[in-house]
């Protein structure tokens, strides 16, 4: 059924731009015979050039994982209230990003902060090639604003870590050596149910394991706070573990893939890669050079112009 979903969804694409382009030529060909005005046939290529385009960003993501969700884990820089205030404000721009293109939310960890915003937060994004997409945005994130935490008004930079792994569903093998697998429990806190800060429902994992990518010794360490039953939070934290294990597995691929990579530019998870100027109303992409002065639209979500730049270029 995903291959028949995905089979109809390439031919409904075709379709829907060949029909743009008929579109478009129609509406040049009555514009030379004075029936419709230039302002028409602009409007016919704008819709054209955007599906066309459209299109041609799903091709890029052909690879294996582009069609998984994703685990994207937001983490608190150094900087304590003001930090953990950006944090919450990346947190709630993936989450508009995610209903305006109607995919499927869920909290698998929340810490909130010492006075406001959050430490870190780890959310499940499943929907149509949303690692595809949001692999982009894995990298540091900085912020730069008159902070309202502030009693000089001063203006303050803050930095947040985003990680973007792929979700692995049953169709990716990924083997764990449940040996190498240990548990702690612990008191999930915040607001729920009767059993809150009374049931050790929440887990810890620790994961030792030799890492490919540097053949020394690692260990992988993964709460899980996601629901009150404990059982079910441990086959969560799993699953985000095989989700971690495969991208490990991935960009020791990508390693390898010399050929391929010398035309990109590498991921690499402690890079800058897009600076928020709310006074000076800019949000630039530092590896692409986009950037636009819409910063309340790219925080309500609308970060998909960052998206395509950076899939196009790479």
């Amino acid at each position: 059924m995903k291959v028949v979903k995905s089979l109809k969804a390439w031919i409904q694409g075709y379709e829907e731009v060949k029909s743009a382009v008929d579109e478009l030529q129609l509406a040049f060909d009555f514009f030379k015979e004075e029936a419709v005005s230039e302002a028409d046939v602009d409007k016919a290529y704008e819709v054209a050039l955007d599906k066309v385009e459209t299109l041609e960003m799903k091709n890029m993501l052909s690879k294996e994982e582009d069609q998984l969700g994703a685990v994207l884990k937001i983490v608190a820089g150094a900087g304590g209230t003001e930090a953990q205030d950006w944090a919450e404000m990346l947190f709630r721009m993936y989450s508009r990003y995610a209903e305006r293109h109607n995919y499927k939310v869920e909290i698998s960890n929340y810490q909130e902060g010492d006075e406001a915003g959050i430490k870190t937060v780890t959310m499940k994004v499943e929907g149509d090639l949303a690692y595809g997409y949001l692999k982009s945005e894995n990298g540091v994130h900085r912020l730069v604003r008159v902070s309202p935490y502030n009693a000089q008004g001063k203006r303050m930079t803050s930095f947040s870590s985003v990680f973007v792994v792929p979700l692995v569903d049953d169709s990716i093998e990924v083997q764990v050596q449940m040996s190498n697998v240990t548990w702690d429990t612990f008191r999930s806190s915040g607001a729920g149910g009767q059993n809150v800060n009374k049931v050790e429902s929440g887990v810890r994992l620790h994961y030792k394991f030799i890492n490919p990518l540097t053949e020394q010794q690692d260990e992988i360490v993964i709460e899980n706070t996601e629901t009150r039953d404990q059982p079910k939070n441990k086959e969560n934290a799993l699953r985000l573990l095989r989700s971690q294990l495969y991208e490990l597995e991935l960009e020791k691929r990508r390693q390898t893939s010399a050929e391929v990579e010398a035309n990109k530019k590498k991921i690499e998870w402690g890079s800058q890669i897009r600076s928020y100027v709310f006074d000076d109303r800019r949000v630039k992409d530092h590896r692409t050079g986009y950037q636009t002065s819409n910063v309340n639209a790219v925080m309500d979500g609308d970060i998909d112009g960052f998206i395509k730049a950076y899939l196009m270029e790479n």
